[in-house]
């Protein structure tokens, strides 16, 4: 969940993501998942976004690690480019793409292979920063669920022909250069377009050797949905449990998971391995303490301008949790 607003166009860390995930931290959490933060100032999704895209960057990141690790809790940091879904005035993607009035140029064979580096540069960072891992963002729409997306991916190319070619590379490079029991986990999309190719995706990701895959939706504006009817949880769930039963490594499921007791339905009933707050953290902090405990964990309300973002006090759904508990 990127927290807008809180760093500045040079993407250095300050003192509000520091306290921010030093608070989830306290919350009772199995793992901390910092929120996505770019490679490369042009491939940012946004010009206050998180960044680990030069050395300078590193001081502040060991200090939201530090902060993480004081409560005993484990913590990978997403690395991100966003592609077609950039805030530079030119974008870029595997292929010619428009999306929302936006057009994207493909990138060359050689900005791919910046981008890699990029990728492996920012993971050698984290990895100096002190935290426990990356995940590497394939999801959301963003460049790299461009390149396994086959209805987006249109190359003739290495990288159209194997569309997972470049994640192929980040994970091998990645692993060439960084400790054994550095954790490295994947969000990819369930639907690339169909189920049937994330599954394969899901299959050739644990081949790679990634550690999790923490499943959600891709390129959602070229996907086939097949989640039933009168399935109870969300189409992102169902993803994630349709894959789950194809690899051996940890699945994790999110979206909309408003409360334990569906977090623990579907924990159960995917024969998933763990469930994602994102919403509910932002609301309350301490989700998972009140959890454990049998306490009202607040909820999300799904306003329609996320008011969280700008600024934090006037979330409403935040502000109705702390007057219940007062």
């Amino acid at each position: 969940m990127v927290c807008y607003h809180f760093t500045d166009d040079s993407g250095y860390v300050v003192e509000k993501n520091i306290n921010h995930y030093g608070s989830i931290a306290k919350g009772g959490f199995g793992l901390v998942i910092v929120e996505a933060t770019a490679i490369d100032k042009s491939g940012r999704l946004s010009h206050d976004q998180l960044g680990l895209w030069e050395d300078g960057q590193i001081q502040g990141h060991s200090q939201i690690a530090a902060c993480v690790h004081q409560e005993n809790v484990p913590v990978v940091v997403q690395i991100h480019h966003a592609g077609v879904m950039g805030c530079a005035e030119e974008v870029v993607s595997s292929s010619v793409c428009t999306v929302n009035n936006k057009t994207a140029r493909a990138l060359t064979l050689e900005e791919i292979e910046t981008i890699e580096s990029q990728f492996v540069a920012a993971a050698k960072r984290a990895e100096q920063a002190g935290y426990d891992g990356v995940e590497i963002h394939g999801a959301h729409n963003y460049l790299l669920t461009q390149f396994l997306n086959s209805r987006v991916n249109q190359r003739t190319d290495a990288y159209g022909e194997d569309k997972l070619l470049i994640v192929k590379n980040v994970i091998q490079k990645i692993r060439a250069c960084t400790k054994d029991d550095f954790i490295v986990g994947i969000r990819m999309g369930a639907y690339e377009p169909t189920i049937d190719q994330g599954i394969a995706h899901a299959k050739v990701f644990e081949s790679l050797g990634f550690d999790y895959l923490n499943v959600s939706f891709g390129f959602s504006f070229q996907m086939d949905d097949p989640t039933p009817a009168d399935y109870e949880f969300s189409p992102h769930v169902y993803g994630a449990s349709q894959i789950a039963p194809h690899v051996n490594i940890p699945v994790f499921g999110v979206n909309q998971i408003t409360n334990p007791a569906q977090a623990q339905a579907i924990l159960t009933q995917g024969d998933l391995d763990m469930v994602c707050i994102g919403r509910g953290v932002l609301v309350n902090y301490n989700w998972a303490n009140d959890a454990k405990a049998n306490q009202d964990v607040g909820k999300c309300l799904y306003c329609p301008k996320c008011y969280w973002r700008i600024p934090m006090a006037d979330c409403a759904g935040r502000r109705l949790y702390h007057k219940n508990k007062s």
